[in-house]
């Protein structure tokens, strides 16, 4: 199905199977926006794009031998003129009855957490990028020399994302370095 944010109009496909029966609250990733959105059901028997409710089922005849043919009549002219009774209102959905956590929504990560996970993403695109190059600096001990450019380019790309206070606090670039580019020396 296709979700449309109400903030920037930017429309997302969405695998209805995911969403749960009492809905969600989903963050549009153009804008930030935040809006719900609901599942949306079809009855067994309808096709898609029919948007008419499934007929009601006929009301049982009474046997001839039983009723008079004005009684009959009567019956017949009250279940064509009485309307289908009204569905029940929803009542309020009971609080227990919602899933414990959305698949949409995640908690504010630790700041702390954020940043070690971007320093490890940046440091493990750079083996991605160059693993030949990572491979013979390791034997030839020139590891710092060859990936200068590319530790400066992550780096001035973690400041931004992290802020300068926190990159220069903690060790978690560092230690992205030394696991991961540097295989678990302490090269850095």
């Amino acid at each position: 199905m296709n979700v449309q944010c109400p903030h920037c109009q930017a429309v997302f496909r969405v695998d209805p199977e995911r969403i749960p029966p009492g809905g969600v609250r989903a963050r549009c990733s153009r804008c930030g926006g935040v809006f719900p959105i609901g599942r949306t059901e079809r009855p067994a028997g309808v096709a898609p794009g029919d948007g008419a409710a499934p007929a009601a089922p006929p009301t049982p005849a009474p046997s001839p031998a039983a009723v008079s043919a004005s009684d009959a009549l009567a019956h017949a002219a009250a279940a064509v003129a009485a309307p289908p009774p009204p569905a029940p209102a929803p009542g309020p959905t009971p609080v227990a009855a919602r899933p414990a956590a959305s698949p949409f929504r995640a908690a504010a990560p630790d700041p702390h957490t954020r940043a070690q996970r971007i320093a490890r993403a940046l440091v493990s695109d750079m083996v991605a990028y160059h693993p030949d190059k990572r491979e013979r600096s390791l034997a030839a001990g020139t590891l710092r020399q060859d990936f200068r450019d590319e530790i400066l380019k992550s780096w001035e790309e973690y400041v931004g994302q992290v802020g300068t206070e926190l990159a220069k606090s903690t060790p978690y670039f560092r230690d992205a370095l030394n696991d991961i580019l540097a295989k678990g020396q302490k090269l850095f």
